[in-house]
């Protein structure tokens, strides 16, 4: 399997221009990236943006995430955050969008599951997305810290009738 760099930086502008411009959080963005990940290979048996995901406490985390974000930030279409909310907690990271993203990167199946993850899980915060996964096959099914396999997105039995 291999990185789909181009598509993976497209996907994470799309995600932030349809969103506000924003992404809050980067659990927040790694669980979308997941959905749009996982629910692409179960649907069409085939890779989207091409990362490895891991088992982390806080659920499935795409291993080149923090490596493409940084990339997109030195390229000037991303800009990263870090604000200080809460007293004791980690700083939030806020993704910004400075650039559009170029849609003819994608497939018309990938723009639609990219519209679906928007519509299902857009409206969500970091903790209830890494609820949701925490709840999956996917992410149960794998021990900590090791490499959750695509093919378990198969035991999840997502309806995608209806975008739902």
């Amino acid at each position: 399997m291999a990185l789909h760099t181009e598509k993976y930086k497209q996907a994470i502008l799309y995600l932030c221009s349809k969103l506000g411009k924003e992404i809050k959080g980067k659990k927040k963005l790694a669980k979308l990236l997941y959905f749009v990940d996982f629910d692409f290979f179960e649907k069409n048996q085939k890779y989207f943006t091409g990362d490895k995901y891991k088992s982390l406490p806080m659920g499935p985390f795409p291993v080149s995430l923090s490596e493409i974000t940084r990339e997109m930030a030195k390229e000037k279409t991303l800009k990263i955050e870090s604000v200080r909310e809460h007293n004791g907690y980690n700083a939030t990271e806020i993704y910004t969008c400075l650039k559009d993203p170029k849609t003819s990167a994608f497939s018309k199946e990938e723009k639609e599951m990219l519209d679906r993850v928007i519509i299902k899980y857009g409206h969500l915060n970091g903790k209830q997305l890494e609820d949701l996964t925490h709840a999956e096959a996917p992410f149960s099914g794998t021990k900590q810290n090791e490499e959750i396999f695509y093919e378990l997105a198969f035991y999840r039995g997502t309806n995608f009738k209806n975008n739902d």
